[in-house]
C-alpha cells in the first residue's frame, strides 16, 4: 500500500460547507494481505464501492473537497466504530452485548465480505487490529473531522455528503409491485443525521438529473453519519448509495460502457449539492 492513509482532493478556493467522502472505494490491496486471505484477489473485493471515488471526482471543481479512502473496506472499514472488534476474528476481544453488526461479521476489522465469505485464514492478533486502526481509520476521521470543523467555521455549517454503492441484488427483493425500484438511496438516520430541508435539497438534486430516490430504506446510514450528523447544531450527514449496476458490471468488477455518463450526469447533482452549503447557515435549514 502507499504510504497515504487517505486522499483529500482540495479545491482552489472554497466555495461551500459540503464536503464528500468515498469511505469505501479504497483499493490498495497488500499483497501480504492477499496472500494471508482465503479469497481471490477478486473476490475479496466483493465489497468494495468500486469507483464511486471516481464518480464524485468533479468535487473540487465546484468549490468543495473530496475525501476517499486507501484501504480497502475488506482491510478495515471506516463506516464502523473504532471499538466495534469481533471476537470471533480478534485475539483477547471480550465477547460483550450483541451487535448485529459484530455478529454478522462486519465490524471495524471485518470478518467477511459480501454473501457472508470469511476473508482470514484463522484470527488476528488485537495488536495487528489495532495497527490497521491506528494506520488508516484514525487518520481518516480525523481529515474528516477537520475538514467539517472547516466548513463549519467559514459557513456557519457542515454537509457531509458520504458516498456509496449498494449491490443491484440487494434491490432486487423490493419493492415488488410497489413501482421503480431506488437508483440513490439516501441515509440521514430517519432525520437524525441531518435537518429535513438539506436533505430535501440533495434528494431534489438527483431527482432534477433523472435518477429514482428512496430515503432510508434498505439503507439508512451506519457509524459516520451516526456520528458526524448534529443538524442541532449546523452538522448535517447523508450517506448516499447508488446503484453499482448504473455504472458498472459488477462481477467484473469494471466501470461499464455507462460509465462516462453516469459521471457526467452526477456533474450537474454534484454542483447543485455543492450550492446548498453555499448558502447562510440559516437559509438552509429553513
Amino acid at each position: 500500500m502507499s504510504k497515504a492513509a487517505f486522499h483529500v482532493f482540495s479545491p482552489k478556493k472554497l466555495l461551500s460547507g459540503v464536503v464528500f467522502a468515498s469511505p469505501h472505494s479504497g483499493a490498495e490491496y497488500s499483497d501480504a494481505f492477499i496472500s494471508r486471505s482465503i479469497l481471490s484477489p477478486h473476490q475479496i473485493r466483493s465489497s468494495e464501492d468500486a469507483f464511486v471515488d471516481q464518480l464524485f471526482a468533479a468535487a473540487p471543481d465546484f468549490g468543495v473537497p473530496l475525501l476517499t479512502a486507501v484501504a480497502p473496506r475488506a482491510f478495515v472499514d471506516l463506516n464502523r466504530a473504532i471499538d466495534e472488534l469481533d471476537p470471533a476474528l480478534i485475539e483477547d476481544v471480550p465477547r460483550r452485548g450483541q451487535n448485529p453488526r459484530i455478529a454478522s461479521g462486519l465490524g471495524v476489522i471485518p470478518r467477511v465480505v459480501a454473501q457472508g465469505r470469511p476473508i482470514h485464514r484463522g484470527k488476528l492478533t488485537l495488536a495487528e487490529a489495532q495497527q490497521r486502526i491506528n494506520r488508516y481509520w484514525i487518520p481518516y476521521h480525523s481529515e474528516l473531522q477537520r475538514l467539517l470543523q472547516q466548513a463549519q467555521s467559514q459557513f456557519g455549517q457542515a454537509i457531509l455528503v458520504d458516498c456509496h454503492s449498494m449491490p443491484h441484488e440487494a434491490l432486487q427483493t423490493m419493492g415488488k409491485g410497489s413501482g421503480p425500484l431506488p437508483q440513490v438511496v439516501l441515509g440521514d438516520r430517519f432525520g437524525t443525521s441531518a435537518s429535513g430541508a438539506v436533505t430535501d435539497q440533495i434528494e431534489a438534486a438527483f431527482v432534477a438529473a433523472g435518477l429514482n430516490v428512496w430515503r432510508n430504506t434498505p439503507f439508512a446510514g451506519a457509524y459516520i453519519t451516526q456520528a458526524y450528523g448534529r443538524p442541532s447544531r449546523g452538522q448535517h450527514a447523508v450517506q448516499v448509495e447508488i446503484d453499482r449496476a448504473l455504472y458498472m458490471d459488477e462481477a467484473a468488477i469494471q466501470p461499464s460502457s455507462n460509465f462516462a455518463a453516469l459521471k457526467a450526469l452526477l456533474r450537474g447533482v454534484i454542483i447543485e449539492i455543492s450550492q446548498i452549503g453555499a448558502e447562510p447557515a440559516s437559509l438552509a435549514a429553513e
